[in-house]
């Protein structure tokens, strides 16, 4: 199934937008950003999202990994470039989050990158096996 996220779905609960600049290093053979760097440009928009939850989001049995990922690649981004990197709760389940994205131009909103989602599942790393999202991920995911 391919989830095509122009515009976030009226039940996707906003997370966090990131303002995130594309550096010098992230360019490729055909001087523009390369292709990987969009997933680095998502993981540090996660990551900043994750510090600012009201609680826990990690612990010694509970740490998020990545399960899944799609990137729809709607454009290519010229150095330099500011970034405005807007993340959604699509959907919750009991260990899992589906986390809709979007890379856009910081000025112009119009000019879209990049949109998909990530799926992330918390998991006991003891273990490998999968265990419920911690409260303040799933509070996060149900009000915004």
């Amino acid at each position: 199934m391919t989830m095509v996220f122009n515009e976030p779905e009226q039940t996707a609960v906003r997370l966090h937008t990131a303002s995130i600049s594309a550096r010098w290093r992230d360019l490729d053979a055909f001087n523009h950003v390369n292709n990987s760097s969009y997933l680095t440009f998502l993981e540090e928009a996660r990551l900043q999202w994750l510090q600012q939850l009201q609680g826990p989001w990690l612990s010694d049995h509970a740490v998020p990994v990545m399960a899944a990922s799609q990137l729809n690649y709607r454009r290519p981004i010229a150095w330099p470039a500011q970034l405005r990197v807007e993340l959604y709760c699509m959907r919750l389940g009991h260990s899992s989050m589906t986390i809709g994205h979007r890379i856009l131009e910081a000025t112009d909103q119009d000019t879209l990158y990049c949109d998909g989602h990530i799926v992330m599942v918390w998991m006991d790393p003891a273990t490998g096996k999968s265990v419920a999202l911690p409260p303040a991920v799933r509070e996060a995911g149900t009000n915004g």
